[in-house]
Formats: C-alpha cells, structure tokens, sequence
C-alpha cells in the first residue's frame, strides 16, 4: 500500500508500525525511491501501535493526516485462534481505537482492510475481522464526520503468511510440500492488484459501504503446489510418478480453517462503476450495542476471560460458528490466564 501510495505523489505519507525493524526496512526503502526534493512526498515513520488511542491521534493530528488505510490486524488462522485475547484486542480494539482517532482528528477518509474471512467465520481471526467491520460500520452510521469504507479480499500472493513463499522455500529444500487438504481452495490476486483496488475502493466508498474486490475463481492449494513444483523445474512424486522429485503431503485442517473461502454470505453483491469492485449488502448494529458490547470486550480481555470473550463474538457476529476443538483452545486458555483448574462449560454450538 504506501509504495502504491506514494507513486501517487502525495504531499505525505506517515508510516505507523509497530515493528521497529518493519518500520526501518520500510523507510529505507520508499527514501530509496523517493530521495528528498521538491515534489517527491515526505515519509514520515512514526514508531506506535493501533490499540493506543492517544499516540494515534496526536500522530494524526500532527501531520495533518486525511486518509487513513487501516491495515493491522493479526491474520495468521492457527495463531489467533490460540491466542484469542490478542487476536481481539488487536483486530477489534486496535480497530476501534484507531477510527475513534482518526474521527477526533479529523480524518476525512478511513478505509478499513478486511478479510474473506470475516464472511461466516469459523476462526476468531475471522470472526474479529468481521466485529471490526461492524464497529466501523457503526460509526459511521451514527457520526457520519468522516468517511468510512471497509475493502475485504482474499489471500494476497506472496504476501506475509502466504503459502507461495512458504511453497518455495519447501521446494527448494527438496520438499515435501505441505498441503492442509486435498479439496481446500483459496482466492487469489497479487500484491499489487490488491493494493490498487484497495486505493481504488477507498476513494469510491460511501459512507459505511462493505466493498468486495472482484477475486476470479478459487484456485486448488493442492494444484498450486503442484503448478510451483513443475515451475522450479521439478516434478510431483505421486503413486503415478514414484519417480518423481518432490512430494506433496496433506497434514490435516488447522484449528479454525475452511475448506472454502467466501466473499460474501447469499447473493448481496451489487456493481460498482469498477468492474473489480463490487458492494455488499452487510448486517450492521447500532453504535450503542457495539460500544456496550466494546466496553465488555475490553474488560474480558482485560481479565483473560477466553470464554466471555468467545461468547461476546457470538453475540455481536450472528453468523460465527466456533470451530470444532475450540472449547479445548478456550480452556487451556484460561488456565495460563486465570489459573483456572476448573474446566468452562462446552463452547455453545449453532
């Protein structure tokens, strides 16, 4: 986002990150391509986190910021679902905080960048993905000061967390290559293609708008592997080829994984005037339901209280359906928080 950002010529682009090497990596490289002159943007790196309101806002304020490109969030599937609490506090508090933020600095712009796993979800990171998308649509429906679009894609390839990199790291080690499962598909679209249309997307948003970009047709994890293995100049090792080079192996589905992706529940998409980009029709709340319901999420991560937490997602995202085994998950979890011995009752089901 900020190389496509700044090759529009912006007068300013402001980099916040968490990561201090992430932040650096980063600057080096756009000071690289954009020496300072007249003409060329000004990048500024500021060193914070998205749950801390006040270094948000005074960063804003500060360097005059109009659009904001909100794209923290935790995302790795197996990760989050083991570590609910920072999963929610980052995706759904960190989402609160830096809108809230941006609104009371007077942000123009705020687009929100989601996930085709916030469409009913079987993971927390799904399902915090989608309680940020209701917590922005909220504030936008009840201030309306500055204008809030949420942008939800698919799998980006060779991204952080794609399995493109890791694929060809496990090629060139001479395999195997680990699939979850023969039937899982994914959508996909490269780096730059997502990053122009989510641009694109932010500039035509209106008003609390859930806008889905165009993805094609699923691929096949398992015929990706297979197209990746041939491309190295290699060949798959199957019961059909025991000659063959490298293996694929499938190691089973991770905890809160789905065989298929969705973009959006039923048939709510409507065309935009961008033939990549396409409106949905999505559930909204009213912002005193989602604050008080806000105000709970805090105060559950505040006291480690995985199941609260799980029961608050439920509430708020109607269609979230735990994966199986997460009441285990939820269990362990408060253990290590709360020393608990005392096992929680069963996740309740749909």
């Amino acid at each position: 986002l900020c190389r496509q950002i700044a090759a529009l010529g912006p007068r300013r682009l402001v980099l916040l990150e968490r990561s201090e090497h992430a932040l650096y990596t980063l600057e080096l490289e756009l000071r690289r391509a954009y020496p300072m002159s007249e003409g060329t943007p000004e990048i500024v790196p500021v060193l914070g986190s998205a749950q801390d309101r006040t270094r948000i806002e005074s960063s804003l304020r500060a360097f005059g910021v109009q659009t904001v490109y909100h794209a923290a969030a935790y995302k790795h599937v197996p990760i989050v679902e083991h570590n609910m609490t920072e999963g929610v506090r980052n995706n759904i508090l960190g989402t609160w905080q830096t809108a809230e933020a941006a609104e009371a600095a007077g942000v123009e712009v705020f687009v929100l960048v989601s996930t085709d796993k916030a469409v009913r979800p079987v993971s927390v990171m799904g399902a915090t993905k989608r309680f940020a998308e209701i917590v922005l649509q909220a504030i936008a429906k009840e201030r309306g000061t500055m204008r809030s679009t949420i942008v939800r894609f698919g799998n980006v390839l060779g991204s952080s967390g794609s399995v493109v990199p890791l694929f060809r790291e496990q090629i060139q080690l001479g395999g195997p290559v680990t699939v979850t499962h023969p039937d899982v598909t994914r959508y996909f679209m490269t780096i730059e293609e997502a990053s122009q249309l989510v641009i694109q997307a932010g500039a035509m948003g209106r008003q609390g708008d859930v806008l889905v970009l165009e993805m094609g047709e699923p691929v096949r994890i398992a015929e990706l592997a297979a197209t990746m293995i041939r491309l190295a100049g290699r060949e798959v090792r199957d019961k059909h080829h025991p000659d063959g080079d490298i293996e694929i192996v499938f190691t089973a589905m991770r905890p809160g994984e789905k065989i298929a992706e969705e973009l959006q529940e039923g048939d709510g998409l409507v065309e935009t005037s961008h033939p990549m980009i396409r409106r949905a029709d999505a559930r909204s709340l009213p912002w005193s339901q989602v604050h008080d319901r806000l105000r709970q999420v805090q105060a559950a991560c505040d006291a480690g209280d995985c199941e609260a937490i799980l029961t608050l997602l439920q509430d708020v995202v109607e269609s979230y359906d735990p994966a199986d085994g997460l009441e285990d998950l939820v269990w362990q979890a408060c253990q290590a928080t709360q020393g608990s011995t005392t096992r929680p009752p069963s996740v309740p089901r749909r």
